[in-house]
């Protein structure tokens, strides 16, 4: 089991770290923890996330089968991300959108992509017993 002192480490590619430091820091308000010439890390909502400076970056935005995100616990906590994402108008692929409508599994969603075409999916589901 996780102690809640641990981090997931989650690490992506990024053609530009200075886009990578706009978009997390600047847009989705995640905190810079380390900058090297190679690298930038950030506290993402509790996890470690790692953009690796890299030439070979998805050429498009595809959300399926790769992306990550947050699931929220909470629903006030997706409400103040879908506002954060539409007041600094960051590049969303779907959503907020409720998948699942009607079933066990319903649930509120955004898609993100990053300036590296990487996706991310923030997520809140009306019963939290589902977030896992």
């Amino acid at each position: 089991m996780r102690d809640q002192l641990d981090a997931c480490h989650i690490a992506i590619p990024a053609r530009d770290l200075d886009e990578a430091v706009e978009f997390y820091v600047f847009g989705l308000g995640a905190k810079l923890a380390r900058r090297y010439a190679d690298r930038v890390t950030f506290d993402f909502f509790g996890d470690q996330l790692v953009c690796h400076l890299c030439d070979e970056v998805p050429d498009e935005a595809v959300a399926y089968p790769r992306h990550f995100g947050v699931s929220f616990a909470r629903a006030d906590d997706f409400d103040r991300l879908v506002r954060l994402v539409e007041t600094r108008k960051l590049r969303t692929l779907s959503g907020p959108s409720v998948r699942f409508e009607g079933t066990a599994e319903q649930h509120r969603t955004i898609f993100l992509a990053d300036p590296s075409n990487n996706v991310l999916e923030f997520k809140n589901y009306d019963d939290p017993r589902l977030q896992f």
